[in-house]
Parts: C-alpha cells; structure tokens; sequence
C-alpha cells in the first residue's frame, strides 16, 4: 500500500528526510514515531501529495505520489494535525460537501455522511456551525472528513490532539475496528496507544528510520534494565541475600507493612531472576505474596533510540 524508497528532502541548510526506505501492507496498522522535528510530518506531506520530494520515490496504492498524484490521493484520506476546517459550515454541510470533492453523490453520499458522522460520534453536533464546536469535536469532524471517501488508506497525524480521555478511547476502539480491513499510517506521541492498536512501529530520528517492527519485539529487543518488585516475610537480612543472586543491579527497600518488606530489584537487561528468587525464598524459608517483573514500556524504547 505504501512503498518509499531513499526518500529525501532537504530544505535551505537542512536535511528533514534522509535516505529513508519503508514498506506498509494492506491492511496493516503502523505507528509512525519520532521525536519533533524527526522527519513525519514532512514524510506524511510528500506521500499525501503537499511537498515533492528531493529525490527518493514514494508510491501509494502503486501510484507515484508525483508523477501520479491524483490517483495516489484518490487512494488516501489525510488527516494532518491542525487540520483546516471551513469553519463557517455546519458539520453535516460540510462533510456532505467533502464527500461530493471525492466523487460521492446521492444516496450513496448521504450514506457515508450519515456512517463516519456515528462513527466520530458527531451526528448530536451536525447542524453546528464548525467555528462554534470545541477543539476536540473539530479534531472528530477532521478525522471523518478523512474517511467519508472511504479510502483504502488513512494517514493520520495525531488525531487524538485535543481530545479528552473519553475521546481517544473511542478513536482508539475505531482504529481496532479498521484492523484487518484498511491500512492505516498512524503519527501520535502517545505511546500506549501505538501499543495497543499497531501492528508495526516505525521509528524515525533526524530524518532516519532507526527501528522498524512490532512493539512487542522492539521492547524484548530493548537493552534497558528491568525491575522487580518482591513483597517478603519470614525472615530478616533480605537485602544481603538478594545482592548475592545474579543479575540483581540495585535494590531498593520500599514500604515496610507489618512483618511484610517490600523491595524493589534493578534487574540486568534480558535478564529474568524469578526463579532464583523463589528457590531463594524456598532455601530460607520466606513468604512470599508479590513477585513481578515490570518490562520496559515502548516508552522506554522510544527515549533509548532517540536520545542524543
């Protein structure tokens, strides 16, 4: 659905896309993730046909975004993060007008209208003129404008700013109801949703991609410390038996609740002491009523990849 290959751009004394390369399937999921100023937005701009690129080619849905462009964003719906909006129009006005722009009419318009307005969750607010609604309804009527011409692909950049929790919770239930069915290029920096409703994470910093795979894969892959928390009684000395296991970094005594200790254990990467933990308690005859392994988040993924 979307080929880029050696992409560039580059401004006045500025590099924002550097040789980057990537592939997306029908029907997948993808984060598209960076820091400000990585390179999304521009590369996002060029596959929706608002910037040429420098060199490089990107394709959608097999057409060149530049030699073919209007057959490349027939194939898509854009979302970008401040979406322009006729603000003088009523929401319903509006969405019937962009769906006539990409080709619907009659009943077949009035239908999608109707469909993405119960999606987004605006048909309470479609005769209210678009200048009166908050941001985050403006943000849903933005979203469905994107998907009136129900395109084969959605490309989204941070379509939950502005939103409130309620909110992104319903944007995040709509992109698992696309899964399987269209493909979707999502820019967000919320991270937990990227984790919940992606199939693949693609990562760029200062114009490079520097990791491409699932989130699950890129946090087992991930070189960080994790830790584990140990809730102990029965004994006394626990900080001096546990330094002893290996893999055990740093511990850190917590709250202590009755005759039960609470320790937090800095553990080595990739490495797991569960097990040494309770033969441990077995040999001394401790009790034990919590012992978890917290893994790093792709949070942690994020800062490790992209920290200067």
């Amino acid at each position: 659905m979307i080929d880029v290959q050696n992409l560039t751009k580059t401004y006045v004394g500025k590099t924002a896309v550097d040789g980057l390369s990537f592939k997306v399937e029908p029907g997948e999921v993808v984060g598209f993730l960076g820091p400000n100023g990585a390179g999304k937005s521009t590369t996002m701009r060029i596959l929706t046909g608002f910037l040429s690129p420098t060199s490089g080619t990107a394709r959608v849905n097999g057409f060149d975004v530049f030699h073919q462009s209007i057959d490349a964003r027939r194939s898509l719906g854009y979302m970008p993060e401040n979406a322009p909006l006729y603000m003088d129009m009523r929401v319903k006005e509006y969405l019937q007008f962009r769906g006539a722009i990409k080709g619907l009419s009659g009943s077949l318009l009035r239908k999608r209208v109707g469909e993405v307005m119960d999606a987004c969750a605006l048909t309470e607010v479609r005769r209210k003129i678009i200048n009166n609604l908050s941001k985050g309804f403006r943000q849903r009527v933005a979203l469905a404008d994107a998907l009136v011409g129900k395109p084969p692909l959605l490309i989204l950049d941070e379509p939950t700013n502005g939103l409130d929790p309620n909110q992104i919770r319903h944007v995040r239930e709509l992109l698992l109801a696309f899964k399987g069915r269209q493909t979707i290029l999502l820019s967000t920096h919320i991270l937990s949703q990227v984790e919940q409703t992606c199939d693949r994470v693609l990562l760029l910093h200062q114009g490079k991609l520097r990791a491409d795979d699932t989130p699950q894969n890129l946090v087992r892959k991930l070189r960080a410390a994790s830790d584990l928390h140990l809730e102990v009684s029965g004994g006394t000395g626990f900080e001096e038996h546990l330094a002893k296991v290996t893999g055990v970094r740093k511990i850190t005594a917590e709250k202590q609740e009755g005759n039960w200790s609470h320790f937090t254990l800095r553990i080595e990467a990739r490495t797991d002491i569960r097990e040494a933990i309770f033969d441990l308690a077995l040999k001394n005859r401790w009790q034990i009523r919590e012992l978890r392994r917290e893994l790093p988040t792709l949070e942690d993924v994020f800062v490790e990849l992209t920290h200067v």
